[in-house]
């Protein structure tokens, strides 16, 4: 059985690494087509992309967060 010590020190360990997140700030069209570019350059079902945050500001300004699993080829050496 494992203590809460045990659960802690295994999510303590986690490579938070391999998840990489891109804030933008771009009017909402612009918003919509940078979100379809990365679905298309790097599809959910292979690199867990997905939008974690948006909100509007004033100004119609969108404020969006994409999060997606990083690529091999980021990986430093």
């Amino acid at each position: 059985m494992n203590t809460p010590r045990d659960l802690a020190d295994g999510i303590k360990s986690r490579k938070v690494d391999d998840i990489l997140r891109a804030t933008f700030l771009l009017s909402r069209s612009e918003a919509r087509r940078r979100a379809k570019q990365l679905f298309d350059e790097f599809p959910s079902a292979a690199y867990m992309t997905e939008i974690e945050a948006w909100r509007e500001l004033p100004g119609g300004v969108v404020e969006l967060t994409i999060k997606r699993l990083r690529d091999t080829i980021d990986e430093p050496e």
